[in-house]
């Protein structure tokens, strides 16, 4: 009924006066999002996709991109990769997704967002011919990265896919590089249940001779699926663990680094968390790859590259400190793969302060138990769930948690529980907020309130 109703008088609401807050209205109402209801939304397969680029002209053809691909990783590699990209003087394109408080993050050329105003005119543009393909969200806004990069004439985009690779609406693109950060259960009802079967699907980007790298393989079973898809498809094939480019890492005060390369020397970086060395490995790695492709790369704009990344580019909630009193830190670690590297950080904070207190919502979609296994015990939990309807309801995952001796109390909004931890807490206390990326989407615009 919403469908007909849409359709009946698409051009009478393209006639009216549109701003950017209707048009994402609209968009949500009209297109599936993935990000938001979960299943109902995801559309696999290129059909729609090389459709909707037909329509608009095919624009990716005329720059050069990376795609990146992962269960982990993919945004700190992307961000960090186009910023040092930027500061090479390249004009590069990013598109990353999902984003925590804007549509806007996800599109960036050397870091700046797209505006707003562009969003309404391709909508107004071209949504009455894209309609009849009923696109997802997902679909849609890639088309719409897609035209920007062309219009803003990017000299390289870096391209995350969204979900998986082989089936994902990105992957329509022919790249000259393809990486894949790493391999981790995740999204098994569309990805499949084993490592391999999840591999497979990453692998999906490799491309007829264009070369691969894989960031971190993590099992022999994931090496050959890697391995039979690039002799397949002709593709020289890297592997950063086998690349040499990381001398040391070392984790200072703040959780920021200071790397060693043979190549750049010492490297500060300011991405936090434990994770980042994979993804400075990684970095390096398609450094060397794209300098022996003829990108001129010096050694100053690595360095500055790795000193902004977060800052230059808008990286937002990779263990993102968000308050100072007490500490509150955020991050979108959704999956098993990302919390045993939280679990680690989480471990070395908690010696350091009073009481660690932990604001915690997931997503229906995800197999908790494998997570919940990771949490600290001796933390203090505040269940929570999203606005969106993918959530997990509080109570519910309040009960799993109990089953893995965490308890705490469940809140049915995530404000809810901020406040309440932000009440109970003292100046040495910590509050980490995160389990789902739209815990942190919903907690973050608190504190940028309580900023002004």
């Amino acid at each position: 009924m919403i469908r007909f109703f849409l359709e009946k008088n698409i051009m009478s609401i393209f006639t009216a006066h549109m701003t950017y807050e209707k048009t994402l209205d609209f968009l949500y109402s009209a297109t599936p999002a993935f990000h938001k209801v979960g299943t109902t939304a995801y559309k696999p397969g290129l059909s729609r996709s090389i459709a909707l680029d037909n329509l608009i002209g095919n624009p990716h053809r005329d720059y050069k991109s990376i795609h990146i691909a992962g269960t982990n990783g993919k945004g700190s590699v992307s961000h960090l990769l186009a910023n040092i990209l930027s500061e090479a003087r390249y004009k590069v394109g990013l598109y990353t997704s999902p984003h925590v408080v804007d549509l806007c993050e996800r599109i960036r050329v050397n870091g700046k967002m797209i505006p707003r105003q562009y969003i309404v005119d391709f909508v107004k543009r071209h949504y009455p011919a894209i309609n009849p393909f009923h696109p997802s969200f997902f679909e849609l806004v890639t088309s719409l990265a897609f035209e920007f990069f062309h219009y803003k004439k990017v000299d390289v985009a870096i391209i995350e896919t969204g979900l998986g690779g082989r089936l994902d609406c990105t992957n329509i693109i022919t790249p000259i590089l393809s990486i894949i950060t790493n391999i981790s259960i995740d999204h098994t009802q569309y990805l499949g249940e084993s490592l391999s079967q999840i591999a497979f699907e990453k692998a999906g980007i490799i491309k007829d001779n264009v070369p691969a790298l894989i960031g971190e393989v993590g099992s022999r079973e994931v090496r050959h699926v890697f391995v039979d898809r690039a002799k397949a498809m002709h593709a020289p094939l890297f592997f950063a663990e086998e690349m040499h480019t990381l001398s040391s890492a070392e984790q200072l005060d703040g959780g920021l680094w200071r790397f060693r390369s043979p190549d750049y020397e010492v490297l500060e970086n300011d991405m936090p968390g434990l994770f980042q060395e994979k993804n400075a490995q990684t970095v390096l790695s398609a450094l060397k790859i794209l300098r022996n492709m003829r990108f001129k790369i010096p050694v100053k704009a690595v360095r500055k590259g790795f000193e902004t990344a977060v800052s230059a580019t808008g990286l937002t909630g990779r263990w993102q400190t968000i308050h100072r009193n007490p500490l509150t830190v955020c991050d979108i670690g959704h999956n098993a793969g990302a919390w045993k590297y939280l679990s680690a950080q989480l471990r070395k904070c908690a010696q350091k302060h009073s009481t660690l207190r932990m604001v915690i919502g997931m997503s229906n979609d995800k197999k908790i138990d494998d997570v919940l296994s990771q949490m600290p015990s001796d933390a203090v939990y505040y269940f929570t769930q999203a606005s969106v309807e993918r959530a997990l309801p509080a109570e519910h995952f309040a009960g799993e948690a109990e089953r893995h001796g965490l308890r705490g109390e469940a809140f049915e909004r995530v404000e809810h529980a901020v406040l309440a931890a932000l009440k109970d807490s003292q100046p040495d206390d910590m509050i980490f907020i995160g389990g789902s990326t739209f815990v942190v989407a919903d907690a973050v615009p608190m504190f940028m309130n309580l900023r002004k």
